[in-house]
């Protein structure tokens, strides 16, 4: 069972975005609620020149909504849309490439949590969308951090920037 939002984390936009409008967009599902006062965190802001960052700040009411509405609205061969999830949320954006068949072209998953994701995974794999794990943190001792590694960690950051230069 999820841990119940931290009252903190669930103040501020339920989503905060940045970068061109008009081309590639990366949205990320967020269970830890960064970017509380309305910016990206700060090893995220390069990325902006290459594509629009959503970040869907999952603490807050209307978060995940607002990201149904993005690959809702996506138009057959329009610009690329990525989703990146970490920990709980993998299995969110799992569901939303899902619904949204070839809308999304990456779902990225760090420290997914495995009960339904494996599964899920593969549904949305057949389905056309590439489903790839980054850079994790194993909890052990030189890690000094446990499972899910956050989002805004420059190893997560740098792990998406080779994925989708690769591409």
């Amino acid at each position: 069972m999820p841990a119940e939002p931290d009252p903190v984390r669930a103040q501020g936009p339920s989503v905060v975005a940045d970068g061109g409008a008009e081309g590639a967009k990366l949205v990320v599902l967020d269970p830890a609620g960064e970017g509380k006062h309305g910016e990206l965190p700060a090893t995220w802001r390069p990325l902006t020149a290459k594509r629009q960052v959503i970040w869907c700040r999952l603490p807050v009411d209307g978060a995940l909504t607002q990201a149904e509405d993005v690959l809702g609205d996506a138009e057959p061969g329009g610009p690329p849309i990525d989703v990146v999830a970490a920990g709980e949320s993998a299995g969110d954006a799992l569901r939303l490439a899902e619904r949204h068949p070839g809308a999304v072209a990456h779902v990225l998953l760090i420290d997914p949590v495995p009960d339904e994701s494996s599964e899920l995974a593969e549904r949305v794999r057949s389905a056309g969308t590439a489903v790839e794990a980054l850079p994790h943190s194993t909890g052990e001792p030189f890690n000094r951090i446990p499972p899910p590694l956050p989002l805004g960690h420059p190893d997560v950051v740098a792990g998406i920037t080779k994925i989708l230069e690769d591409v």
